[in-house]
């Protein structure tokens, strides 16, 4: 993908477009849904929340909601003996078919994948679920379709009603697991997405877990949902995949007819139906020359990040699941910046364990040898722990129980991580680093528990790191405005724009309606980027970025400029970045960053940058 600016800058797992890539046609000035005209073609855009990057162009298989309808019948007494035998006998095949699933998809992309089937398995085998079943096809004399039906969807529905989204999302594997069962019993098969022949465009109402999972890669190039959310397990599955895709589109299938052609753009949050010839035209090319790019760009796999004057610059990967540390390793990363540890509870039914950390945290390690590994502690919010007897009545999570507040709450919680951190700090370059600091008390409360936990391993003999370097990120302005103070306290710092950005110009970017706000180029974020850089260097102290913006190439002769000497990217976006880091000079990047810094609005300074970086790298340049 050319590098450019992103209006709506986020992780790709929760992107909405806002600009019509050819026309640059606000989004904002459509409707959700809307029809553009084409001379006689009829093309659709439909943004949707981006949870797998990439492009994917085909044909379209739509396939619908399944709608099972079960009508109440009811069984003859003398046969319910045998009905209960067939539920029996359906229960058992199915956990086998959601076990041969589990390892499948462990065996595709790891055992953290492979924990959600046997979640899967934990809520069948559920005496109370299993008890509730036999006695309505006992004592009720219901068929034991019906039965399941009616129960599971009594469940889930109960889960819907709930206020934590965590749970509410969770509704959607009783769902699953009602189709495996009602597929048995009715003696259907699991449908197309089994038996696809030519690749395909799928566009369905929901894919559940076991479904995603399940989808083949040599015919599925890409799919759509019209439900779901970012943190849902079939987005994190498809992100394991590495399948363009988006969820949470909305009711658009009425609309749609297999055998058209459709766009999935899982770079972007958009998906086009029915495209014209110039549209089509458009996306090829730039598929085409997104690959001949990628294939000189992996050329650099073994090259520094040097600037064309000599100065190094280190180009880290962010990552969130163990095996991505391999992608980082492939595309010649100087390490780990940034290791995200929230799947290790979204992931899970149950709080994790210590060994659980430990093992993942290692895996890390040993994947990337003698280089850092920054390894960020708990960043979730309330609303997304199941585990925890958390409030659910929060009007903002954004600005209620997160991150480091959350973990400090939590304290047992909270040192269970750091012990595993520090076990594997014996394996490796590790380092620990604190979210969404705000002030130097919590910062020191977290450090606090981290030396507690210290001389607990101390005393029990186990190793570990002693000097562990300690860092904190910075997200927040008040983090900005009383940095020195913070540099005091830390071996080093991660500038985190993600919510830097959020914080600062006051933009939920999960709104749509004020998406247009949220810009990583508007001159008060860099004002505060810039701020916080002078002062490490000045310090003395290690200066990171790894939000997105860092992992976008389109910033990275600015932020060089502002004297950024450390970057964290995406796997994907390493070689990009690593492009420019070596296609420019200091003194160009400074010259540019001078300018920049006069303007007063995002829009100058994304046509600045824009112009400066085509001189340099033409072939990165949209």
């Amino acid at each position: 993908m050319r590098c450019k600016p992103r209006v709506n800058e986020q992780r790709s797992i929760s992107t909405r477009v806002r600009t019509w890539r050819k026309s640059e046609i606000p989004f904002d000035s459509f409707p959700a849904q809307c029809d553009l005209q084409r001379g006689t073609d009829r093309v659709q855009l439909l943004p949707g929340i981006a949870v797998s990057p990439g492009v994917a162009i085909g044909e379209v298989l739509v396939i619908d909601n399944e709608g099972f309808r079960i009508p109440r019948r009811f069984v003859a007494r003398d046969a319910v003996d045998d009905e209960l035998e067939r539920l029996s006998q359906a229960i058992s095949a199915v956990e086998a078919q959601i076990g041969r699933d589990r390892d499948t998809i462990t065996a595709k992309v790891g055992a953290q994948y492979g924990a959600i089937f046997s979640a899967h398995l934990t809520l069948l085998a559920d005496p109370k679920l299993r008890s509730e079943l036999e006695q309505m096809v006992r004592d009720r004399h219901y068929s034991p379709e019906y039965a399941v039906s009616r129960t599971l969807r009594r469940y889930a529905k109960a889960f819907q009603s709930l206020d934590n989204p965590y749970l509410a999302e969770r509704a959607v594997d009783l769902f699953d697991i009602e189709k495996h069962l009602l597929r048995n019993l009715t003696g259907r098969r699991r449908g197309e997405l089994a038996n696809l022949v030519s690749p395909v465009i799928v566009l369905a109402h929901t894919l559940t877990p076991s479904e995603t999972a399940n989808l083949d890669r040599r015919f599925v190039l890409g799919f759509a949902t019209e439900t779901g959310g970012a943190g849902s397990h079939t987005a994190i599955v498809a992100q394991g995949l590495e399948i363009p895709a988006l969820v949470g589109i909305g009711p658009f299938l009425s609309d749609v007819s297999g055998g058209d052609v459709a766009i999935v753009d899982g770079d972007h949050g958009q998906i086009i139906v029915q495209p014209d010839e110039e549209t089509l035209a458009h996306y090829r090319r730039e598929r085409e020359q997104h690959q001949t790019l990628a294939t000189r760009l992996r050329e650099l796999r073994d090259l520094k990040a040097q600037t064309a004057d000599g100065q190094r610059i280190e180009l880290l990967g962010n990552i969130e699941f163990p095996h991505e540390a391999e992608h980082c390793n492939a595309r010649g990363s100087d390490g780990i910046g940034l290791y995200r540890t929230e799947f290790l509870y979204l992931g899970a039914e149950t709080e994790p364990t210590e060994e659980d950390h430990y093992r993942a945290y290692a895996s890390v390690v040993e994947q990337v040898g003698d280089r850092p590994v920054v390894i960020r502690t708990l960043d979730l919010g309330a609303d997304k722990m199941a585990h925890l007897p958390l409030p659910s009545d929060e009007a903002n999570p954004v600005l209620g129980l997160r991150s480091i507040r959350l973990s400090l709450r939590n304290v047992p919680l909270f040192r269970t991580q750091l012990r595993a951190v520090l076990r594997a700090s014996a394996l490796g370059d590790v380092r620990v680093m604190f979210p969404m600091i705000t002030t130097v008390t919590e910062l020191r409360q977290a450090k606090m528990v981290l030396a507690d936990v210290m001389e607990d391993l101390d005393d029990a003999g186990i190793a570990f790191h002693r000097k562990i370097p300690v860092g904190m990120m910075v997200e927040v302005p008040a983090a900005v405005m009383l940095i020195d103070r913070f540099l005091e306290e830390v071996d080093f710092i991660s500038i985190g724009t993600n919510d830097l950005i959020q914080y600062t110009l006051a933009v939920d970017r999960g709104n749509r309606d004020v998406a247009s706000l949220y810009n990583p180029g508007d001159p008060a974020v860099l004002r505060l980027i810039e701020m916080a850089i002078a002062a490490a260097n000045r310090a003395g102290k290690p200066v990171n970025m790894c939000g997105q913006m860092s992992s976008n190439a389109f910033y990275t002769m600015l932020l060089i400029g502002l004297g950024l000497r450390r970057l964290s990217a995406t796997p994907g976006a390493i070689p990009e970045v690593k492009k420019v880091c070596r296609s420019v000079t200091v003194p160009q990047c400074e010259q540019l960053a001078g300018r920049v810094m006069a303007l007063d609005n995002a829009r100058d300074v994304a046509t600045l940058v824009r112009e400066e970086l085509k001189k340099v790298v033409p072939e990165l340049v949209a």
